[in-house]
């Protein structure tokens, strides 16, 4: 097993254990709603403290359902995902573009031969991690 095959399996059980330890060890039990937010958590606190406490402002829009909350908090993590993947799938094509017009200029290959090159090595890189993926997937698990 490779280095990388053993750190990305040591980060797959933290996060595991990260979401099932919670669960697990029975932390919450004693609150009514035992996972909320931190808002509300806020909010509970500033009440205990302060009961005649009145916020600054209320909000823009007020989700009708909490089930509607949670989709638009879904929608938001999922559109910041989608710009931090667009973000850094632009920084690696940026550099390979570099990689590329350096290995152009060092060789003396034309344009065509060393993009040739480039795509044959990306293809490499992608044959192997969908191997790797197929294998992941193909092997049983054990701790099950």
């Amino acid at each position: 097993m490779s280095r990388n095959a053993k750190i990305n399996g040591l980060l797959l059980l933290l996060v595991a254990a990260l979401a099932v330890l919670p669960l697990a060890l029975g932390l919450g039990d004693h609150k009514e709603e035992p996972f909320t937010g931190a808002d509300g958590e806020a909010e509970t606190a500033i009440t205990e403290i302060r009961p005649d406490y009145e916020p600054w402002f209320s909000p823009l829009y007020e989700p009708p359902s909490g089930e509607i909350e949670s989709a638009l908090f879904s929608l938001q993590a999922a559109l910041g995902a989608g710009v931090l993947a667009y973000y850094f799938g632009l920084r690696r094509g940026r550099r390979q573009g570099e990689q590329r017009a350096a290995a152009r200029a060092g060789s003396g290959a034309t344009a065509s031969e060393a993009d040739a090159n480039a795509d044959a090595d990306v293809h490499a890189t992608a044959t192997s991690a969908a191997t790797v993926t197929a294998e992941a997937t193909a092997t049983p698990d054990k701790g099950a």
